[in-house]
């Protein structure tokens, strides 16, 4: 059977919202940042052990993000669509035509604090397979965790009263001690206005350069010679890294769903990009990536404490990911 034309319409009938709760009673607390019946199950089993995700995101001092465990519920969205997977094969690949129709932006859930922190829906095709969307508070937990989560409700699915992995919050790791004390040079966060002089990185002797380095400062280069921006203007590239293997001993226990992804960044003029050779650019990002130690790490807390939750630095910046060892 021939996927859907272009210009088909794609249609999806979904059901009420429903707000989805744990299926047991979990803790009121504050912790510092058919088929689809099955699913449902599987989920609300599963909210008992990852139960954060049930609650809502609230705002302290000094934008200060907690969770509160609430117990409220997550989104969930139960949906039938008028067509066969087969035939909409093309609407399930980038760019993803259909996507609303596959993920329903429910008034009012999408604001980052006090509104659900999990948004699913399941879509049935016609022949009987379905599709599962899911939407995320990036601040309760980054995808890899988001996996865990998602593995642990599968197996919840398949019949297991508890996930293989369980979950661990546990953020205190990360935590700034008290008073914090910034160590480290961080320039992702720089504030735009900000026309201090460039600190220059002394390249090291260039040994070995792994490929996500090479990938990285190639088209980093590339796209500052694409967008031509003044010769003068600073040009910085920020990574976000996956510290889940990057240490041993491990810095964090096995099990933590939350965020493990910490920014570093390089930073260098255009003209200094675009008229070195690649190795330039590949010896800013070496250095800047060796720079991930414990004692940045801990200094990136600091930093949120003194500075408030500062932005990123986003003018003339180029963001990539690091998620080669996260097995998503």
């Amino acid at each position: 059977m021939s996927s859907l034309p272009a210009s088909a319409m794609f249609k999806v009938h979904r059901r009420q919202p429903e707000l989805f709760t744990p299926a047991k009673p979990t803790p009121h607390e504050f912790k510092p940042l058919s088929d689809i019946e099955d699913q449902e199950e599987a989920l609300a089993k599963a909210l008992v052990f990852y139960y954060p995700f049930a609650g809502r995101l609230r705002e302290w001092p000094n934008r200060k993000l907690l969770v509160e465990c609430t117990a409220e519920s997550i989104l969930f969205i139960e949906a039938d669509a008028d067509v066969t997977l087969e035939q909409s094969s093309d609407a399930l690949e980038l760019p993803f035509p259909y996507f609303e129709e596959m993920l329903f932006d429910v008034p009012g859930s999408s604001e980052t604090l006090n509104c659900p922190l999990l948004l699913v829906q399941v879509t049935r095709f016609k022949c009987g397979g379905f599709a599962l969307a899911l939407r995320v508070n990036h601040t309760v937990s980054d995808a890899p965790g988001f996996v865990q989560f998602m593995s642990g409700v599968a197996e919840m699915a398949r019949g297991k009263q508890a996930p293989s992995v369980l979950p661990v919050w546990e953020r205190h790791v990360l935590n700034a001690r008290s008073p914090p004390s910034v160590t480290c040079i961080h320039r992702v966060y720089d504030e735009v206005e900000d026309n201090k002089t460039l600190q220059r990185f002394a390249p090291p002797h260039l040994h070995r350069c792994s490929c996500f380095h090479i990938l990285t400062a190639c088209p980093w280069k590339c796209r500052t010679i694409a967008t031509q921006p003044h010769p003068k203007q600073e040009r910085r590239i920020i990574c976000l890294n996956n510290v889940r293997q990057k240490f041993n001993p491990p810095l964090l226990p096995k099990g933590y769903y939350c965020n493990r992804f910490a920014p570093w960044t390089a930073v260098a003029i255009t003209e200094e990009i675009t008229q070195n050779r690649t190795d330039f650019a590949l010896k800013l990002v070496r250095k800047a990536a060796t720079n991930m130690i414990r004692e940045y790490l801990h200094s990136v807390a600091y930093l949120m404490v003194i500075k408030g939750r500062p932005q990123f630095h986003l003018e003339g910046s180029y963001l990539v990911s690091d998620v080669f060892t996260c097995r998503i």
